[in-house]
């Protein structure tokens, strides 16, 4: 992936996709926490691909943004789609690719004609922007195909400083339907909880093959730590993160602020 370098005659969709690309690729170091658990939710994702799909098989990226998922994914030799609502983002993308395959699909990704032909599917932090997470993911089991897989990460709504409503606890989502497809946490609508996303899960016609928690409040910056980690090197941090991973479940539940899920469609 090649590293790029900002200019003025941008649009302005490229230098705020290039300021994130700053703090997860480039080693900006202004909002530690950010970048760190960006690092984490991109070590997980790649792995939970990994592991149930060999180079070559097929990859949606919804909702890929600035492709930092797709580009990584095609240079391990997948042959990858990335999709995103806004269609300028496609040449910002194509300046950072350096080698694989990729194919570019801009638009409502339901509306694009996808029917069961992908191996696996990323739908990484998109699904607490939507008004009706559990319709959204029964639409994406669709287009994967029987058996194949789907890696989904979104923030832990167990996580003890959630103020978000629960998803299970809305009489009627649709009010929601006008700020929806928001970019960035303002955006966020419900933080769902593991045993929301295991309910809707079921209803798509999914099971769960494998959850990961994580990210606690110092990796992540949270309740003031964040200026710790201009003192802490990378080694510690780490050792922190490996020592709250070791906590029994509820506990986990609670501190940790990410989640990756690894779906599978029943055949």
């Amino acid at each position: 992936m090649k590293t790029i370098t900002l200019q003025n005659h941008w649009l302005e969709s490229w230098k705020q996709s290039y300021s994130y690309d700053l703090l997860e690729m480039y080693g900006e170091t202004s909002y530690r926490g950010y970048s760190y658990a960006y690092a984490h939710r991109y070590k997980h994702t790649l792995e939970l691909v990994q592991k149930v799909a060999r180079p070559g098989a097929k990859v949606l990226d919804v909702a890929a943004a600035q492709g930092n998922f797709s580009l990584a994914l095609a240079e391990l030799g997948y042959e990858v789609t990335w999709n995103d609502l806004r269609e300028e983002l496609v040449d910002y993308v194509k300046l950072k690719w350096e080698y694989g395959t990729i194919r570019y699909k801009p638009g409502n990704v339901f509306t694009l004609g996808f029917d069961a032909e992908f191996d696996v599917i990323l739908i990484t932090e998109v699904i607490e922007h939507v008004a009706h997470p559990d319709l959204f993911l029964k639409k994406i089991a669709q287009m994967v195909k029987p058996g194949g897989h789907i890696v989904m990460s979104t923030p832990n709504g167990e996580y003890f400083q959630n103020r978000l409503p629960k998803f299970s606890d809305c009489p009627d989502p649709s009010e929601f339907e006008a700020i929806q497809f928001q970019p960035n946490s303002d955006g966020h609508i419900f933080l769902l909880h593991l045993d929301e996303i295991e309910s809707i899960v079921h209803q798509a016609g999914l099971s769960i093959h494998e959850t990961r928690i994580f990210t606690n409040p110092l990796t992540n910056g949270h309740i003031k730590l964040g200026k710790l980690l201009n003192f802490l090197t990378p080694s510690w941090v780490d050792t922190c993160e490996n020592l709250t991973q070791s906590l029994p479940l509820v506990l986990r539940k609670k501190i940790h602020t990410g989640v990756a899920i690894l779906l599978t469609r029943i055949a």
